[in-house]
C-alpha cells in the first residue's frame, strides 16, 4: 500500500515525469499555524479546549470535562511481510507474541485503533471460504497456520481488550504481489482468470470493470463484516495500478472496454473506468452498513486528487491515473472516514502538507471525519518526529475539533522509532481520548449503567454493569477532587476501578459513570455521592 522503499523510488520518479502547471481551485486558507521546535515537541503538549458538557442526573447539576476525542491509527502492513509477521515461517505463538507487541506498544503510546491488513492481494489472514490463505503467514498460498489460529479473531480480541478500534484492510482491486513469489494452484489468479490480468512487472490485477470481479470483492467485504466484530472496512489508494507497474502502458482491460463499446456505451474509457470505481465504492459503503450499520467504511486514497489542486501542487494524479475520483466519493458521503496519504513535508514546495490538508478539508462538504494519512517511516526531513508532532499540531488548527484525528504509515515508524514514539506520547498524545462521534451513522441509545460503590481501607472499589452490554464499547469514570474533575477511559471488559479517597490533599466526594458505544455515543450518566 504505502510508500515502502520501492514505492517511494517509483513515486519520485512518477512525479518528475508528471510535473504540469494549471490553476487550481479557489478556496479561503485558514492562517498558516505557528509549528513547535524541536526542543518542544517532546515537552510541549497541545493546548487544551476547555468546554464543559452540562449533565443533570439525580437532580445534580454537573460541570464534567469534556471527554477528550481523536482518532489515533496506524497501519500494520503485512504484504511482503513488511509489519507483520516480521517473516512468513514464524510459529503460531511467535506470531502472537509479534501481535501482542505492536498491540502494547500503541496503547501504551495512547493509540485508539489499528488499521490491520487482512486481504493483501486476494489472499486471507482470516479463515475464508472465499480466497486462498496468504502466503505471509506461512510461506504458502493456501496453507493456514499451524497450530491452527485466525490470526484476525485474535487481532479484534486483543486490539479490544486494550479499548482499542480494529479495522481491517483490504485491497480491492490487486490480485498477486511480487513478493508472494510464484502463483500456485490456490491463487485466485488461478481460480479466477477470466477477470485478472497479468501487468508488465509480473503482478497480476482484477479487472475493476468487470462485474465477476465486483461481485467477488462485495462477497469477501461482506464476509469479513458478518462473521467477524470489526469496527470498520478499510481501503488504500490501488484501484487501477500505478501506470508505472504496467511499464507505463494502459491498463489491459481490452476486453471489458471493447464489449462496453459494442453495446453501444458512450463515455470516454477514462470516465468509464472511473464510473466502475465509483459505483462500486457507493456499493460496498451501503453494503457494509446493511450488515452491521454501526461499522464504518473509511479510504485512504493518494493525497493528491489533480495536479493543480490546490494552486501550486504539482503531482501525480489519483483522478486521471488511478481513475479514482476520490473527491467525488467525499463530497457525496460515500465513507465515514477519508485519510488521503499526505506524505509530504510541512515545508514541501510542489506538495505541501498543510496546503494539501486545507485542500481536501474543503471538499468536506457534509462533514465526515477527515483523518490525514501520515509518513511517520519516511517523511523526507531531518527530523521525523518533530515534523510528525507539528503536523498534528496543524491538523488540530485545520480540522473541525470534533472530528480530530491521523492514522500513520506505518507501525515501523514506532516499533523502529523510539523518538517518534516518545514525542507522541509527550505531545498530541499525553492524554488518552475515544474516537469522535459519526451523527450520520444510526445507533441505538445506550441504556444508564449502574454502579456501585465499596470502601476498602482508603480507597472506594467501583463495580459496573448495564443492561445492554453488547452495544458497550467503553466505559468513562469521572471522579472529583474538591473542585477538580478527572476521568478514566476503561475497555468494555473492565467493569470495576479502584479510586483513592484523597488525591493531592483533596478527598473525592463524586463518582460518576457514562457508557460508550461502538460510534463514540455516550450513556446518560449515573451519579454516586462518597
Amino acid at each position: 500500500m504505502k510508500l515502502n522503499n520501492y514505492k517511494y523510488l517509483v513515486f519520485a520518479v512518477f512525479f518528475s515525469f508528471s510535473l504540469v502547471s494549471c490553476v487550481g481551485q479557489q478556496y479561503h486558507k485558514p492562517a498558516k499555524v505557528t509549528v513547535v521546535k524541536k526542543s518542544e515537541s517532546n515537552s510541549t503538549p497541545f493546548p487544551s479546549q476547555p468546554s464543559s458538557n452540562q449533565t443533570n442526573t439525580n437532580n445534580l447539576n454537573l460541570n464534567l470535562p469534556e471527554i477528550n476525542r481523536e482518532f489515533r491509527a496506524a497501519w500494520v502492513a503485512t504484504v511482503a511481510n513488511i509489519n507483520w509477521p516480521s517473516r512468513k515461517n514464524l510459529s503460531t505463538e511467535d506470531q502472537k507474541q509479534e501481535a501482542l507487541k505492536i498491540l502494547d506498544l500503541l496503547h501504551n503510546a495512547n493509540f485508539n485503533a489499528v488499521i490491520f491488513q487482512v486481504r493483501p492481494s486476494a489472499d486471507a489472514l482470516y479463515k475464508s471460504s472465499l480466497e486462498p490463505w496468504s502466503c505471509y503467514l506461512t510461506g504458502e498460498t493456501g496453507k493456514c497456520p499451524v497450530p491452527f489460529y485466525d490470526p484476525l479473531e485474535f487481532w479484534i480480541d486483543e486490539a479490544h481488550k486494550r479499548g482499542m478500534e480494529l479495522h481491517v484492510w483490504l485491497n480491492p482491486y490487486r490480485a498477486h504481489h511480487l513478493s508472494a513469489g510464484s502463483v500456485n494452484s490456490e491463487s485466485m489468479v488461478r481460480k479466477s482468470p477470466s477477470n485478472i490480468v497479468k501487468l508488465k512487472n509480473g503482478m497480476y490485477w482484477f479487472d475493476p470493470a468487470s462485474s465477476k470481479t465486483q461481485n467477488h470483492v462485495s462477497d469477501v467485504v461482506k464476509d469479513i463484516v458478518s462473521r467477524y466484530d470489526i469496527d470498520g472496512v478499510h481501503f488504500d489508494d490501488y484501484f487501477y495500478p500505478y501506470p508505472s507497474y504496467n511499464g507505463g502502458a494502459d491498463f489491459p482491460d481490452y476486453e471489458s472496454w471493447n464489449n462496453y463499446k459494442n453495446n453501444n456505451g458512450t463515455l470516454s474509457k477514462a470516465d468509464w473506468r472511473r464510473d466502475h470505481v465509483n459505483k462500486f465504492i457507493e456499493r460496498i459503503n451501503k453494503e457494509i452498513k446493511q450488515t452491521k450499520p454501526y461499522v464504518k467504511f473509511g479510504i485512504s486514497p493518494f493525497g493528491i486528487w489533480k495536479s493543480g489542486y490546490p494552486a501550486g501542487v504539482v503531482g501525480s494524479s489519483q483522478f486521471d491515473e488511478l481513475f479514482a475520483d476520490a473527491k467525488l466519493w467525499l463530497n457525496k458521503g460515500w465513507i465515514d472516514y477519508f485519510s488521503p496519504q499526505l506524505y509530504w513535508p510541512i515545508n514541501s514546495k510542489r506538495q505541501n502538507f498543510q496546503d494539501l490538508l486545507e485542500w481536501w478539508q474543503s471538499e468536506n462538504t457534509l462533514n465526515r471525519h477527515l483523518w490525514p494519512g501520515l509518513n511517520t517511516v519516511e517523511v523526507n526531513v531531518p527530523n521525523k518526529a518533530t515534523e510528525i508532532v507539528n503536523q498534528l499540531k496543524i491538523a488540530q488548527n485545520v480540522l473541525n475539533k470534533n472530528n480530530l484525528g491521523a492514522i500513520h504509515y506505518s507501525v515501523a515508524g514506532l516499533t523502529n522509532n523510539s523518538e517518534m514514539t516518545t514525542a507522541l506520547k509527550n505531545g498530541p498524545y499525553k492524554q488518552k481520548a475515544i474516537i469522535p462521534m459519526c451523527p450520520w451513522l444510526k445507533s441505538t441509545p445506550l441504556n444508564t449503567p449502574n454502579l456501585q460503590l465499596q470502601h476498602i481501607s482508603n480507597n472506594v472499589v467501583a463495580q459496573w454493569s448495564t443492561t445492554n452490554s453488547n452495544n458497550v464499547f467503553q466505559w468513562v469514570l469521572y471522579s472529583k477532587y474538591g473542585n477538580t474533575w478527572h476521568y478514566d477511559i476503561y475497555p468494555k471488559q473492565q467493569t470495576n476501578a479502584t479510586v483513592p479517597l484523597i488525591k493531592n490533599n483533596e478527598n473525592c466526594t463524586t463518582l460518576v459513570l457514562k457508557a460508550i458505544d461502538r460510534l463514540g455515543n455516550e450513556s446518560q450518566a449515573v451519579v454516586k455521592k462518597i
